[in-house]
């Protein structure tokens, strides 16, 4: 699995993004499939994930501005992220992975979201 983000940008604070994500390979519906971040000198930390039926879950700093969705026809899962707040800047990972005995990882390049306030 080759996973492709896209979206990545300047934001002026209090308004909104739109993160893609596009995975190759057939095993799609499988994977849950997150949207992680990292700041300058943080540890990278999950955002949102959503599982191949379509359960979510979201950090707290993120719940009710973030909306992570995913179509299991294109293979791709979207972060739309709005009222968006300067410290959301980082530079944001897609990730898909097999949970359970049949683990599997895939972390795809990041893509930069500035906020400007």
């Amino acid at each position: 699995v080759q996973l492709q983000a896209s979206g990545g940008g300047l934001a002026q604070a209090g308004g909104s993004r739109r993160l893609s994500c596009a995975a190759s390979g057939t095993i799609f519906s499988l994977l849950t499939m997150a949207w992680y971040v990292q700041a300058p000198g943080k540890e990278r930390d999950l955002v949102a994930e959503i599982n191949g039926g379509g359960k979510t879950n979201y950090a707290d700093s993120v719940k009710g501005r973030f909306t992570i969705s995913r179509d299991n026809f294109k293979h791709t899962v979207d972060l739309e992220m709005d009222s968006l707040k300067p410290e959301d800047t980082a530079v944001y990972y897609c990730r898909a992975y097999i949970p359970g005995d049949s683990f599997r990882d895939y972390w795809g390049p990041g893509t930069l979201v500035t906020v400007s306030s």
